[in-house]
């Protein structure tokens, strides 16, 4: 049979069920390393599929149906494990990092542990609760808009806010061509000078927190995720990383190919109608100094 050129030298494998997908993405879903040190791998003629090396990243199998081996070994699938780190202020949430600067990867340092990947992302200055797992069709679902895992933030911002910037956050706005809405959000706590809010989404967008405050003339100070899907970071400390309880695991179970309830519906207070005066984040006036 002549070879297909798309993979240098190997037969394109017979799709089941769509479990057919790129070299890389195989080694990453199997736990054994990211995309980007698979391709590395492959480009250096390390990898090997059903006997035949193949320097093709764009290579297609079958990681059911195929025997990968990485320098003669062979590649099997490693026991799922289901992660919580701590993530602390400062990590960027990606495993290899073109400036190298420290990552989440880095709290996981001398851990028995295979391959695992983020469920989600969290910014550089952003903190708190951050899945990981080597099982990444657990993880799309748990990430797919249309499972609707709810997702709980602690935001403390530079200014003290009126119930009309909430009632702002769930209607929502438009900002540069994308809709973005908190689904609900309610004061925590405030002081004199700033204040503590918890925004529930059940959609993840690009610093969707930061950009709907920022457009109610709030500055986060600080932007703590506290749960997903009912699961809660607790007490765990900063930088440390603990196993998913197998409750903790079943309430981030969704099924394939469903939609299901939202996960968690927090209460929120009832929120006055203010909208006969424009709502401005309130910021004290600084004492006169004589």
């Amino acid at each position: 049979m002549k070879p297909s050129p798309r993979l240098r030298g190997a037969a394109r494998p017979r799709r089941l069920n769509g479990a057919v997908v790129s070299l890389p993405r195989a080694l990453s879903k199997l736990g054994f390393c990211s995309r980007t040190q698979a391709e590395a791998l492959i480009t250096a003629g390390r990898v090997s599929v059903d006997g035949r090396v193949l320097r093709n990243p764009a290579a297609r199998v079958d990681p059911e149906r195929t025997r990968i081996t990485v320098d003669g070994n062979a590649v099997a699938a490693e026991t799922k494990v289901y992660l919580m780190l701590n993530k602390p202020r400062g990590l960027v949430t990606t495993r290899d990092d073109p400036e190298e600067r420290a990552t989440v990867y880095d709290c996981l340092e001398g851990l028995d542990l295979p391959f695992v990947t983020p469920v989600g992302r969290l910014d550089k200055a952003s903190e708190g609760l951050l899945l990981m797992t080597n099982d990444t069709r657990w993880a799309q679902r748990v990430l797919d808009p249309a499972s609707n895992v709810e997702k709980v933030y602690h935001a403390q911002i530079d200014c003290l806010p009126d119930e009309g910037i909430l009632e702002r956050l769930q209607a929502g706005m438009t900002l540069d061509g994308e809709r973005l809405v908190a689904k609900s959000s309610r004061l925590l706590r405030a002081g004199t000078r700033n204040a503590w809010l918890e925004v529930v989404l059940s959609e993840g967008r690009n610093r969707q927190i930061r950009r709907l405050l920022a457009a109610v003339g709030a500055n986060v100070l600080r932007l703590v995720r506290v749960d997903v899907g009912g699961v809660q970071l607790g007490d765990l400390p900063k930088g440390a990383v603990r196993h998913l309880s197998p409750a903790e695991k079943t309430m981030l179970d969704i099924p394939a190919h469903a939609a299901p309830e939202p996960l968690k519906t927090p209460r929120v207070r009832p929120v006055p109608d203010h909208r006969s005066r424009p709502h401005e984040c309130l910021r004290p006036s600084r004492p006169h100094k004589s």
